[in-house]
């Protein structure tokens, strides 16, 4: 299976807090949430939808997988409207998390990796398969890119800047190139980037500066 990521951010890069309910994640005083409600139009609700439809499974972080199975774990189809191919995907594939504390996941399906993360995650992707996805779960997808796990990174990006909250990319980290695969951009601003990484970004050599004498 390829491993892909896709992940909702603001121009400024903000993950934290996109969904609904403003209440979400209030973490470090941040209260700007539900800011990527409604900014999508039905094109890009439809490559939502057909993403999540396409997946063979799902691997999520600790805080991410929780909140999903509060919710798409416990709603019907009547309570999503619009968006039964993403509830049904995520209720009926295998679900994996990545985490040493949880001990017993109520969501059906679940699977808890909590030793040696990079080789079973290596032996997910070495199964026959589509795609083994990841949604949101920040700190993971920076773990795994550091890693060299992922494949295909979609980001979703919302014409919101926001000037708080969590970042998909700490200002200090590890660097890389990445091949921009497809690009487009909805009637409502919301951008979609796919891009697969490319190694390490090159820079140019320092060329040294000629010093001037006086005599």
């Amino acid at each position: 299976m390829r491993l892909t990521t896709m992940t909702q951010v603001t121009v400024d890069g903000v993950m934290q807090g996109n969904g609904g309910a403003s209440e979400e994640d209030r973490r470090n005083g941040f209260d700007r949430g539900g800011w990527a409600l409604g900014r999508a139009d039905d094109e890009t609700h439809a490559l939502i939808n057909e993403t999540y439809h396409r997946a063979d499974g799902f691997l999520f972080g600790r805080r991410t997988y929780e909140l999903f199975a509060g919710a798409w774990g416990s709603w019907a189809v009547a309570d999503v409207p619009g968006w039964e191919p993403v509830l049904r995907a995520l209720n009926s594939r295998p679900k994996y998390v990545a985490s040493t504390t949880l001990t017993d996941p109520a969501w059906s399906g679940t699977t808890v990796l909590s030793d040696d993360l990079a080789a079973a995650i290596a032996d997910l992707k070495a199964k026959p398969g589509g795609e083994l996805q990841v949604h949101g779960s920040g700190t993971l997808t920076r773990w795994l890119l550091e890693h060299g796990l992922v494949d295909e990174m979609t980001l979703l990006v919302i014409p919101v800047i926001l000037g708080q909250g969590a970042r998909l990319f700490p200002e200090n980290g590890p660097d890389l190139a990445l091949d921009l695969v497809e690009s487009r951009t909805d009637s409502k601003g919301v951008t979609v980037q796919v891009y697969r990484p490319a190694g390490r970004p090159q820079y140019p050599t320092a060329v040294p500066q000629p010093t001037s004498t006086s005599s």
